[in-house]
């Protein structure tokens, strides 16, 4: 089995490290935060992910996974780097902040004194991976030993450990062919599953995890269009979704219209894209990915205008209860999340928000001080004059709508995820409004 080492302990690294970990490989994990280090040490994984806090516990017990803040603890134990840092969209303008990969690349490359595996897994503008492999060449003491391969990861948050361990697809971006036999050995295991192995060049490499997001981000923000034009017409979003998503061609899936997507990928990721594109001189080609991102933006509008007219045209000393604030069940990441930037926006026109979430209130308050939250559900909608159901818990699907109808003030839900069932809701006594079709 291979020496490892993951270069970031986020939520791609650390759960890149248990994985491999777990595959047999010897793994150190470095992060320049000691205080998280000494927290994943002891155990426990700083975020929620299914299935990650006992995959890191069962590599820690084994001694196949470590961790260290030291870059010559990586260099001199492992030959095969993982890059797992984050690219998150720079404060100053959509492109992506690089900081921390040139940042890991420059300390990592001086140590380099035998040959040696970088292999990228972050999401970088395309052209990036050259750069790195140039630096490699020149600040390495192994010089040309040093190679580069860019490797994208492709993790929905929920289903990280699954998509790690039984990848539908894998793809590696090489300038040297014998670095194939290298990774094909640290994947024997999902690649003897029958894994498709997509080798290519770096840009090709580079764009393939961009281009899935833009797609589906596109896919996404096209039938919430559709949604407002159902709203308008008086057509049901869902059929037709149902209806079109039977052609093979088209499919099914992420044509779920409601309140839009969020977290630390799709958003940043199309808006990095496009800014690269202006870079390269193929801005306008890309035109349609601002379309996107409006569209996307505009279902958070949408939602408060709903709930503005569903109180009368006021939002002022209302009392709101909002279901889910992580930008997705499964996960406690409210990057980006619409859910709670529609609870904020709620907030500052004046409504008392109560937010509750499975796993995502953490932090919340910090962040947003005029935001209530609650433990419970029952707690949540207590005396509320309307309820928002923003994030598709599996709890929140079960909810028993008559026990609730007994606590809030007002019988009102609006679901933003088009996912209750309008029956059950209605013939309990509530008033229920979806994002295109038709409610109660």
């Amino acid at each position: 089995m291979a020496k490892l080492s993951v270069i970031g302990t986020g939520y791609l690294g650390l759960t890149h490290a248990a994985c491999m970990a777990s595959l047999g490989h010897e793994v150190i994990a470095l992060d320049v935060d000691t205080a998280k280090i000494q927290l994943i040490s002891a155990g426990t994984v700083p975020f929620h992910e299914p299935g990650l806090p006992a995959l890191v516990a069962h590599a820690i017990a084994s001694r196949r996974l470590t961790f260290t803040t030291s870059w010559d603890d990586v260099a001199e134990q492992a030959d095969i780097h993982f890059l797992c840092v984050g690219t998150p969209q720079s404060a100053y303008s959509e492109a992506a902040d690089l900081s921390q990969v040139r940042g890991a690349i420059q300390s990592l490359a001086p140590l380099l004194t035998r040959p040696s595996l970088v292999v990228g897994k972050s999401t970088v503008p395309v052209g990036t991976a050259q750069w790195i492999a140039d630096t490699l060449v020149a600040e390495s003491p192994a010089g040309v030993d040093s190679h580069l391969v860019w490797n994208p990861e492709f993790l929905r948050e929920g289903f990280a450990v699954e998509d790690t361990l039984h990848p539908d697809r894998i793809v590696l971006g090489v300038s040297h062919e014998s670095d194939i036999d290298t990774l094909k050995d640290v994947y024997a295991s999902p690649l003897g599953e029958g894994t498709p192995l997509i080798v290519s060049d770096y840009p090709t490499a580079e764009l393939v995890k961009v281009a899935a997001n833009a797609f589906l981000a596109t896919k996404i923000s096209f039938i919430n269009a559709f949604a407002d034009l159902c709203d308008a017409t008086g057509a049901n979003i869902t059929t037709l979704a149902d209806a079109i998503g039977y052609d093979t061609r088209i499919g099914r899936r992420f044509l779920n219209a409601g309140i839009g997507f969020g977290g630390g990928c799709l958003p940043k990721d199309i808006r990095a894209l496009q800014a690269r594109a202006a870079e390269l001189g193929v801005a306008e080609q890309f035109d349609f990915l601002r379309a996107a991102d409006d569209i996307n933006l505009s279902r958070r509008t949408k939602v408060v205008e709903l709930v503005k007219a569903s109180l009368g045209g006021s939002l002022e000393g209302a009392r709101v209860t909002v279901l889910g604030i992580s930008f997705k069940p499964d996960s406690d990441d409210i990057r980006d999340s619409p859910a709670l930037s529609i609870a904020a926006e709620l907030s500052g026109n004046g409504a008392h928000v109560t937010v509750h979430d499975p796993e995502a209130l953490h932090g919340v308050q910090a962040r947003y001080p005029d935001l209530a939250t609650a433990e419970t559900v029952n707690a949540a909608v207590t005396d509320a004059d309307i309820v928002l159901h923003l994030t598709e818990w599996k709890e929140y699907r079960t909810l028993n709508p008559a026990e609730l109808k007994s606590l809030v003030k007002n019988p009102i839900i609006i679901d933003g995820r088009n996912v209750l069932d309008l029956d059950t809701w209605s013939n309990a006594g509530w008033t229920v409004s979806y994002l295109g079709k038709p409610g109660s």
